[in-house]
């Protein structure tokens, strides 16, 4: 089945620099006043795009605080365990070399010469070839010697492939020592080795806030005009006079790319690499680093990504769900997380959580409840539970509307987003600013602010009208705003594509 939109749809965005006789009502165009009969006008605006705004994403799954700094650092704790990755170097007769190549997470700036791996640790050494259990006896830089338990080299075990092209996967899972022996001594024998502490590894992120400005101006003769229709507007706004519509509309829009914004930032190159925005923004040679991380953007560079096991709206498929449950299981294993779908994918969901329920077939029992005769069927599901896992749906706005991402998606194919995966509750993170720890909610915002200016949203109005402050025959209002989003822990968020 096709739908078709109707010739006449209004969705031709509708702010213009110009008067048009597509924004103000004019008799004369096609009738004239000449004619015996004037129309019968309808006095009030019609309202036939519901809610116009997008904004409360943020609002639901964060909280704000001010700051004072040109940028936002945080450190988030590393892994709790020692699991590299790595690749047999050589093969000994009564053992085997090892090198170190990376952490688990392939986190960047990672040195292999500086992995927690000592002597005396027993470690599990594992790859295509098998899985040998090994004791650690020898440490140089990135290189580990190792003996197995049960075989007198990993060639005996069964592990023969040396080079990079073989990952192995290596994970310390205790010690053991011989009687009497020192930390520093080489078994049985007298030999002395260092054997340094570990201490623990953090991870620093960082994010910078962007300016946002924008501003509505009207003249000092139209603030006097009284129109025929009375507009309404989402933010409560009433009246006869086209102005008040026009400059709650602006605002509105405004405070949509608030929160666009930080979904949608990219943060451009560090300042050593300029780009074009860069050197609009700041000349060049300017040294500034543009830009800022958005939700989307800290997803795919820290997060996971789903793109479904049997393709778009994969949702129709456990399979697709039992495979975040294994990523979630890898990371912080948050049981309660919610999920903000588009239109399509959250009725796949409802259809696939309706078809696990055995009266489906019937239409007749959907959730937990009672579908009587006298009742209205509900066919939607808000949540389920898989695992240990909660899972609580909400359909996205942001993704369905034509006039935001609901349009980019219709011609994104595979790259559009269908969804995002954000865990519930808060982390614990150190704030260098504050030199603490701090618990706050995994997203937040940011925004620039002192005991001078508080610039989360600022507004102020220049003009002639009302207060006079300049001799501009006109009213202009201005809006402001300084700030960006931080993510934290986004190795527990999944962006659904």
């Amino acid at each position: 089945m096709a739908i078709t939109n109707g010739p006449l749809l209004n969705s031709v965005p509708a702010p213009q620099q110009q008067t048009l006789v597509t924004n103000y009502l004019d008799f004369n165009q096609d009738m004239g006043w000449a004619q015996q009969y004037l129309p019968d006008l309808m006095e009030q605006e019609a309202e036939v795009f519901g809610p116009r705004t997008i904004s409360g994403f943020l609002s639901q799954v964060g909280a704000e605080e001010a700051m004072s700094a040109d940028q936002v650092i945080w450190s988030e704790q590393s892994r709790l365990h020692l699991s590299y990755k790595g690749h047999i170097h050589h093969v000994t007769t009564n053992g085997g070399q090892i090198d170190i190549d990376s952490d688990i997470d392939e986190a960047s700036g990672f040195t292999a010469t500086k992995h927690g791996i000592r002597i005396n640790d027993t470690v599990i050494v594992a790859n295509s070839q098998g899985v040998v259990k090994c004791l650690v006896s020898a440490v140089s830089g990135a290189r580990i010697d190792v003996k197995p338990f049960e075989a007198a080299s990993l060639n005996a075990a069964g592990i023969t492939s040396t080079g990079t092209s073989k990952e192995t996967t290596i994970l310390v899972y205790g010690s053991e020592y011989a009687k009497g022996v020192g930390y520093n001594q080489k078994g049985a024998a007298s030999t002395v080795e260092s054997r340094g502490a570990n201490e623990p590894d953090f991870k620093t992120f960082s994010n910078k806030p962007i300016i946002m400005k924008d501003y509505y101006e009207v003249s000092g003769s139209d603030t006097a005009r009284i129109g025929w229709v009375e507009t309404t507007g989402e933010t409560g706004q009433s009246g006869y006079m086209w102005y008040l519509k026009a400059e709650a509309d602006t605002r509105a829009r405004f405070t949509d790319y608030l929160e666009m914004a930080m979904l949608e930032g990219e943060k451009g190159l560090d300042a050593t690499a300029e780009t074009a925005v860069d050197d609009f923004l700041y000349g060049a040679d300017g040294g500034e680093r543009v830009g800022t991380e958005g939700l989307f953007a800290a997803i795919t560079s820290r997060g996971n990504i789903t793109s479904g096991v049997t393709g778009v709206n994969a949702a129709t498929d456990l399979a697709e769900f039992d495979a975040i449950l294994a990523e979630f299981d890898k990371q912080g294993a948050i049981e309660e997380n919610m999920m903000f779908v588009n239109r399509a994918t959250s009725l796949a969901m409802d259809d696939m959580l309706a078809s696990m329920n055995s009266y489906g077939a019937g239409g007749t029992s959907y959730g937990v409840f009672d579908n009587s005769e006298d009742m209205a069927l509900n066919l939607g599901f808000s949540g389920f539970r898989r695992g240990s896992y909660d899972f609580y749906k909400s359909d996205f706005r942001y993704l369905n509307d034509l006039a935001t991402r609901g349009g980019i998606n219709a011609a994104a194919g595979a790259n559009a987003i269908r969804g995002v995966i954000v865990p519930a509750g808060t982390s614990t993170v150190y704030d260098q600013m504050l030199g603490k720890n701090l618990k706050r909610p995994f997203l937040h915002v940011r925004y620039r602010a002192s005991q001078t200016d508080d610039r989360r949203m600022k507004t102020w109005v220049t003009g002639s009208v009302g207060a006079a402050t300049s001799a501009l025959d006109a009213m202009q209002i201005h809006m402001l705003s300084e700030r960006c989003l931080v993510t934290q822990g986004a190795n527990n968020f999944m962006l659904m594509k």
